[in-house]
């Protein structure tokens, strides 16, 4: 016959089984919840089938000892729901100035995560560069392995959407993981133009991937001054 202690003793590890049971129980719903609710808003971001930044000229200035004339460029980007990123500058050593963008579609990407990707695409300003020999100079405009500023949560990076874009980048890179995924190409185009003062340059990339660059003059009440 078991004695007392020994039916307390069992009792209380069944309780303590279950209760051990039921809290990672919880913890996995939790987990779960939380997940999709962040995978609901990195979506939601790709909702947008187009992205837009704009390119000012902010100084020209002649460097008498290269002979040569710099060139500096204000870098405007809006993100996925159309609200402008902190600017960036860049400066060149000549003015014929070449964009490029990537452009992802989600076709079968990540279809085992969520059905809801399929069709949307991310939309990216990669890189800025201008082409001078052993010269050329290069910026990044989105660095690769991080989350795109145009499409990060408000809240912060967090482990979730972290790993996502961990996935993305490694699918739109290499070509291997990304036929694994049913994705036929990554599309890189980088048009270029001569960029002086005075004008305000828009580039867009746009639904079928194309990035197109347009200008127009500035209002003529900016002239000539310089806006804080």
């Amino acid at each position: 016959m078991m004695s007392p202690k020994t039916r307390l003793l069992k009792y209380l590890i069944f309780i303590a089984f279950w209760a051990l049971a039921g809290y990672l129980a919880y913890n996995l719903v939790v987990r779960y919840l939380y997940e999709n609710a962040v995978l609901k808003q990195i979506i939601t971001r790709l909702e947008a089938d187009s992205r837009v930044a704009e390119v000012l000229v902010t100084g020209v200035n002649y460097r008498e000892a290269e002979q040569k004339t710099y060139t500096t460029i204000k870098f405007l980007e809006y993100d996925s729901r159309g609200n402008p990123l902190a600017p960036q500058y860049f400066t060149f050593s000549g003015n014929i100035i070449q964009f490029q963008s990537l452009v992802v579609r989600f076709d079968d990407m990540f279809v085992r995560q969520a059905d809801r990707l399929k069709g949307k695409s991310v939309y990216l300003f990669w890189k800025v560069f201008m082409l001078d020999g052993k010269n050329t100079r290069e910026y990044p405009i989105t660095r690769i392995n991080e989350v795109p500023k145009g499409y990060q949560l408000e809240a912060g990076e967090n482990s979730v959407e972290t790993r996502f874009w961990a996935n993305f980048w490694e699918y739109a890179l290499d070509p291997r993981a990304a036929r694994s995924a049913g994705i036929k190409s990554a599309q890189i185009e980088a048009p270029g133009t001569m960029f002086i003062p005075g004008i305000l340059y828009t580039i867009s990339i746009e639904h079928d991937g194309g990035l197109r660059i347009d200008a127009s003059p500035l209002a003529g009440i900016l002239r000539g001054e310089k806006i804080p």
